[in-house]
């Protein structure tokens, strides 16, 4: 069974969105579902600090032993930040995919998170 912490937001595609203390900026990773069901994660590749991106839309890969994916942003917006942890240590997602794993942070308008599920909806997706 997957953990599915309950202060967190997710999406469909099996990223999950945590709120900072500044409430336009989100830190975005993917869950730790996602990260199961890849594997062994060897390489990503995010975006740069200030590439705007929009809903839904592809902003890195993320590569495992047998599978590569693509990343999708779960909010419009600016990437702020760039896990820089990620370059030397990506199995960082598979063992710690809420904490030291995040991925990007990103500056987002605070009315777009409504449109997430919350921990009860995600794990309805799951199965859980």
């Amino acid at each position: 069974m997957s953990s599915i912490p309950q202060d967190l937001l997710y999406t469909k595609d099996h990223e999950y969105v945590k709120k900072t203390a500044d409430a336009a900026v989100v830190i975005v990773g993917i869950t730790d579902y996602a990260q199961g069901e890849l594997g062994d994660i060897v390489f990503l590749d995010l975006p740069a600090k200030g590439k705007k991106i929009g809903d839904h839309e592809v902003f890195g890969t993320i590569e495992a032993v047998k599978a590569v994916s693509e990343l999708y942003a779960p909010l419009a917006g600016e990437v702020v930040d760039v896990n820089p942890k990620l370059d030397g240590e990506p199995a960082l997602v598979n063992n710690d995919p809420y904490g030291d794993g995040w991925m990007i942070k990103l500056k987002v308008s605070p009315a777009a998170l409504a449109g997430l599920m919350d921990a009860a909806a995600y794990g309805k997706l799951l199965g859980q």
